[in-house]
């Protein structure tokens, strides 16, 4: 993966349970495309930039005209999920408009090899984690292995895939926002079936730029915000530092910053 967080990320490359050498996944990045002269760009805001398209397809641009064109329509649906949230926490349909604009948005098209049979009981195809951002928009194939953390009963619920179905998941952006009126589940994948597993997540982040604070109406209900206000792009950098092991946020913005050194030095 190269400094706008694009391209193939390697197998075991995270690691969310710092259980094992990293969880049993690989995976190609996409995100907002932006060129090498945009503000955003030249400005080094993470994940923001130009995709890197495979070469080693049978359709390079076949293939391109896909993910754009799926980019695009799931984007719009977080759009859409937005304004229905906005109607449920008493704000104008248009609330998160500036919110919405240019924003942190990633797609990742991801490969689980089956466990082998001999695997750690702390192998994973993906670690018990939540997400980052504001929504996560996830297209799974058939094969399972998605699991939920039902805190009630202290056990996980498998999450069995419905064709034609999208899972939507709220981030810890949005428990942030909300004062933790809405929460951001627990989740990991285990890939016991012996099968090859595929997904698709798209997690939308928003504007860099953006700060987060306790909604109003949220921080009425509750008697105060839980959590200070911070931007989009200093939460963001933060989970990076965390779940890639990099000591700190300086050091998650610099790593994650290569191409941008590079293109501007």
């Amino acid at each position: 993966i190269g400094g706008f967080n694009r391209g193939y990320e390697r197998l075991r490359a995270q690691n969310f349970e710092k259980k094992t050498e990293g969880d049993l996944k690989e995976g190609y990045y996409f995100g907002t495309d932006l060129p090498l002269d945009h503000p955003y760009v030249v400005g080094r805001k993470i994940n923001l930039g130009p995709n890197k398209y495979p070469e080693d397809v049978s359709d390079p641009t076949a293939f391109k005209v896909i993910v754009d064109s799926y980019f695009e329509s799931v984007e719009k649906l977080a759009h859409d999920i937005l304004r229905i949230l906005a109607s449920t926490l008493n704000l104008d349909e248009d609330f998160f408009q500036d919110y919405v604009d240019t924003p942190i948005a990633i797609l990742r098209l991801l490969h689980y090899p089956p466990q082998p049979a001999n695997a750690s009981s702390d192998e994973r195809g993906i670690g018990a984690h939540t997400d980052f951002g504001g929504i996560t928009i996830l297209l799974q194939d058939m094969i399972g292995g998605l699991q939920v953390w039902n805190k009630d009963h202290s056990t996980w619920v498998d999450v069995k895939p419905l064709e034609g179905a999208f899972v939507v998941n709220l981030g810890n952006m949005m428990m942030r926002w909300t004062n933790d009126r809405y929460l951001s589940n627990l989740h990991r994948v285990i890939n016991k079936t012996g099968k090859e597993r595929y997904s698709v997540p798209f997690f939308f982040s928003g504007n860099p730029e953006y700060v987060v604070k306790c909604l109003p109406s949220c921080e009425e209900a509750s008697g105060g915000a839980k959590y200070p206000p911070i931007s989009v792009e200093e939460w963001i950098t933060g989970r990076y530092a965390d779940t890639y092991g990099t000591k700190d946020n300086a050091t998650a913005m610099k790593d994650l910053s290569v191409e941008a050194e590079k293109a501007y030095a």
